[in-house]
């Protein structure tokens, strides 16, 4: 037989005994309200943070590879240019235009003809072209 016991009385019915003492929150009427903490703020100041550091990096990478593409486009343009001798690492060389219209790779400097010049690009050890202009 159950009596109802009063609202302010912490009455364990399962185990049949008052176990206010127990409970990891207070029980009494004038305990302090239990609140949950405001997580708002400190969520929206992180989303903040993360956002601009996200930017950050996105904008580092966008940047590293406008720069490879960039490079991709310099190479395939000087190998794809016309040249009749063996670049040697190490050496510069003038990416011209002909009348046709059609690159050319030459020793020779700006000053010392009349093409198109396209750019100046110097040969690395891996082969790879670097311009310099």
């Amino acid at each position: 037989m159950s009596t109802k016991k009063p609202d302010q009385v912490v009455y364990n019915e399962q185990e049949q005994r008052y176990d206010a003492a127990l409970k990891p929150y207070a029980t009494d009427t004038g305990a302090p309200v239990i609140t949950i903490p405001d997580t708002i703020a400190w969520k929206n100041t992180n989303i903040h943070k993360v956002n601009k550091q996200v930017k950050a990096k996105y904008e580092e990478l966008k940047k590293q590879y406008d720069l490879l593409i960039e490079q991709y486009e310099y190479n395939d343009l000087v190998y794809n240019a016309k040249f009749s001798f063996e670049p040697i690492v190490g050496e510069i060389y003038n990416l011209y235009r002909n009348k046709n219209k059609q690159p050319f790779l030459s020793i020779l400097s700006p000053s010392e003809c009349n093409f198109d010049h396209l750019g100046t690009f110097r040969l690395n050890a891996d082969k790879m072209w670097e311009r310099l202009n």
